[in-house]
């Protein structure tokens, strides 16, 4: 196997047919309507159930159903778990499962000299060969010399252990995935009673589909156990992680808990109101099931109905919440200036995708955050939060509302694609232990010339936010709206002087929120080069630091999970260091703004592929920007 992504080596004993690692990386690929992402989800489960510490990358097409057989109908799901902390979905797979020869021809550059190759034979026909560009049989030539290859007609055997169900030909093939998976289930000595569970649950309404899955299931743990192809099993165990409670969880499952918990902690109503985009989609898609804890989900018509259905319920009195991705923000940016005008708590969910326009629907980016930070006519701030992992989203989720109940103010979150798909362990919190959200509503007028009425833009002194009234108390009547309001009163407002005022309390408010100091990871204390990054950039960032310094160089590590305000003490931390290289997964967003505050030159480090960063390539340009400064 490969040298060991987050800097370990994936030492390797052997003994008994079994060698055991530290590591493994695998991917499954094969045409979108293969079960690809079944397969590796239900492979992650088990490794999780097992204890491995783990990430995953799920990669699928952006059209419905893309051609049968061709290149963009390639879907893949990587899975990378180990018996120590891990950091990424790992950069290349020591394991392809290529089920065609479309996913073959997609994945087969990324399989290092050595990597373990596992074919489904039966869809090297000529037919399918031309698809894809094969002049010849990979199979039969010579091309795949440098790969531990294995032929494995999986439909064939597949329709033959199924002969006895009554299912037809075509539903049968069907199942080969579930092969697949029994196969690599035994070549890694994977429980599999979790997912035989699992099978009959998923199809309880079809017994015969389900049943049918079983037996292929169990026809490729025993073609392993049975065939001579495969002489060695490998063994990756439980991962030593800090004591508690653990579950599989994705970014958009971790963010839909993280609100769930906020309704909770703060004793609102939720209110999702949103418009199903992907990668967004899955928030809502969770969400809706948890109406027993004061959940309420809309999908509306539109972006637009959706956020101003979520700032009316903040109006009312919840908390109001939207999801969305890039595309959607941008027909958001009316209603979130209105949640800036009327100074109400709004959470704005955006997962990144690459752009701009419909750009890659399906693939990960950051290049949304100067839209977060500035989308809006006039001087519109709102604060900025990023999480930095699947599991990180629930607290994110939860510091984004503090924020903005706290301060009665929109919120956005930026997650991405990469991060809304993949999966880790996540440590189920004790909830005594999460933040009080509690939050006090005006119950009585306020007006300070003892008018006896209520003013809603009085405001608290040390958090500058407006004082908040559920409409219908008695006597806290109030105007609201989008027009410029009166400092105070709230009263519609022209008077230049009003306006400046206002526009400076709103801008000081959101400068105003207290946000944790950046944190330095640099173990020698003698780095002279600091990586800092915000969110998914966070696992590649901190795999290629750690061969870094594996290597015997000093470099420091820091991650920003708040983008607007900045901690107060970013300026300083940046000016400790004669370098400073950003990464990001845009056009140098982030770069650009810390250039302009701060007066700190930066080397930017930009991609731009739909595809998250490499630990080895980052790994490249840090050993660079430290040899240069060492020099």
């Amino acid at each position: 196997m490969s040298t060991g992504l987050d800097g370990t080596g994936a030492a390797a004993a052997t003994g008994g047919g079994v060698t055991k690692l530290d590591r493994v990386v695998i991917r499954f690929a094969g045409d979108s309507g293969d079960g690809m992402q079944l397969t590796g989800d239900r492979f992650t489960s088990e490794a999780a159930a097992f204890g491995n510490d783990l990430s995953t990358m799920p990669n699928f097409p952006a059209e419905i159903r893309a051609p049968q057989g061709t290149i963009p109908g390639v879907s893949s799901f990587q899975v990378h778990f180990a018996d120590y902390d891990i950091l990424t979905p790992g950069d290349r797979p020591d394991v392809l499962v290529a089920m065609n020869p479309a996913a073959l021809k997609a994945n087969i550059a990324d399989l290092p000299a050595g990597g373990t190759l596992i074919v489904n034979t039966d869809e090297f026909v000529k037919r399918n060969l031309t698809k894809v560009g094969y002049d010849a049989n990979p199979l039969d030539d010579d091309s795949l010399d440098s790969y531990q290859v294995h032929a494995v007609a999986m439909a064939s055997i597949t329709q033959e252990a199924l002969s006895g169900t009554g299912l037809g030909k075509k539903d049968a093939e069907r199942c080969k995935n579930m092969f697949a998976l029994g196969l690599l289930s035994w070549m890694y000595h994977r429980p599999t009673e979790g997912t035989e569970r699992f099978l009959r649950e998923k199809f309880a309404k079809k017994p015969d589909i389900a049943e049918a899955n079983v037996l292929a299931f169990r026809a490729g743990y025993n073609y392993g156990e049975t065939t001579e192809a495969f002489a060695t099993t490998y063994q990756v165990a439980p991962a030593k992680l800090a004591p508690g409670t653990y579950r599989q969880i994705t970014g958009n499952t971790a963010l839909a808990y993280g609100i769930v918990a906020a309704a909770q902690r703060s004793g609102l109503p939720v209110l999702l109101g949103t418009y199903p985009i992907t990668p967004a989609s899955d928030i809502l898609h969770e969400l809706s099931k948890h109406k027993q804890f004061g959940i309420t989900t809309f999908q509306a018509e539109d972006e637009i109905a959706g956020i101003c259905a979520a700032l009316g319920a903040s109006y009312g009195g919840a908390l109001g919440v939207t999801s969305t991705s890039g595309p959607g923000v941008a027909l958001k940016s009316e209603a979130i200036g209105l949640g800036v005008m009327t100074e109400l708590p709004l959470l704005v969910i955006d997962v990144q995708r690459g752009g701009p326009s419909t750009g890659l629907p399906t693939k990960t980016e950051q290049a949304d955050l100067l839209q977060a930070m500035f989308g809006r006519n006039g001087e519109s701030p709102v604060p900025v939060v990023a999480p930095r992992s699947p599991g990180d989203c629930f607290a994110a989720a939860l510091e984004a509302t503090h924020i903005a109940l706290k301060y009665r103010t929109p919120v956005l979150l930026l997650s991405d694609g990469a991060i809304a798909n993949g999966a880790e362990p996540w440590m189920v919190p004790d909830v005594a232990e999460l933040p009080d959200l509690a939050v006090e509503f005006a119950t009585e007028p306020n007006a300070p010339d003892g008018s006896g009425e209520f003013w809603p833009y009085l405001r608290d002194p040390e958090t500058l936010a407006r004082a908040w009234a559920v409409p219908g108390t008695a006597g806290l009547q109030h105007r609201i709206g989008g027009l410029e309001k009166a400092d105070g009163t709230g009263n519609i407002s022209y008077d230049p002087a009003n306006h400046d005022k206002m526009v400076r309390l709103r801008q000081a408010k959101v400068d105003g929120v207290e946000v944790p100091d950046l944190e330095v990871e640099d173990p020698s204390g003698k780095a002279r080069v600091l990586v800092l990054g915000w969110g998914s950039s966070y696992g590649p960032i901190g795999a290629a630091c750690r061969r870094v310094r594996k290597q015997g160089h000093a470099i420091a590590q820091a991650h920003l999970r708040h983008l607007n305000p900045f901690p107060a003490n970013l300026g300083e931390v940046l000016r400790s260091y004669d370098e400073v290289v950003v990464p990001e997964m845009n056009l140098g967003q982030l770069a650009m703004l810390l250039r302009a505050k701060y007066l700190v030159d930066i080397i930017s480090h930009t991609k731009v592929q739909g595809l998250p960063f490499m630990a080895e390539e980052l790994q490249d340009v840090l050993t660079g920007v430290v040899k240069g400064v060492d020099a």
